[in-house]
């Protein structure tokens, strides 16, 4: 039934099954000698965190923020708010953020200033989606999944008006549907 709101799959299941293995093996060597704490941006990134860190070979603890610059709309406003901040004490730790899509670049450049502040160790970003034809702010992730084109995208924890994040894919959202 969600399907028929989808103009067209970009991502198949089996993709993000070949996106996940090939981070968790980058980021697990790349941290192999660090004290790994795993931010997920909610609600977005909450399928793409627990297969990621399912294939990161490292002892690692995890955390959550709720953040938002978008409201109900398609678009950001570039006012970030902050709903939910970490419970966890960043001094010691390499941080690694997990978005599910870089677009404006707005919220995680705020997310990962107001971070940066709180003493950790270091500060990295893996974005499951990056969409640079949408970027405003000068952000760089560490770790992309792949690119995306500027299409409104949702499922794998992507939505719209809360709705399509249980999609086992990433697909394009039909225009009348959110128009």
């Amino acid at each position: 039934m969600l399907d028929n709101d989808i103009k067209e799959v970009l991502v198949s299941k089996e993709q993000l099954e070949e996106i996940n293995a090939r981070l968790g093996a980058q980021i697990t060597r790349d941290f192999a000698d660090k004290n790994l704490l795993v931010i997920g941006i909610l609600k977005g990134s909450i399928y793409f965190m627990t297969d990621l860190t399912r294939c990161i070979d490292l002892p690692l603890k995890l955390d959550f923020m709720a953040v938002s610059s978008y409201g109900g709309g398609t678009t950001s406003t570039g006012a970030v708010q902050i709903i939910k901040d970490v419970d966890i004490n960043l001094v010691g730790y390499d941080v690694l953020l997990v978005e599910d899509i870089l677009d404006s670049g707005r919220t995680l450049d705020y997310v990962r200033t107001m971070l940066s502040a709180r003493g950790a160790n270091s500060i990295s970003i893996v974005t499951l989606l990056d969409k640079p034809a949408r970027r405003v702010v000068d952000l760089t992730p560490d770790y992309v999944g792949c690119d995306v084109p500027d299409e409104f995208v949702v499922g794998y924890g992507l939505d719209y008006d809360q709705k399509y994040r249980n999609l086992p894919y990433i697909g394009a959202l039909k225009r009348e549907i959110y128009e």
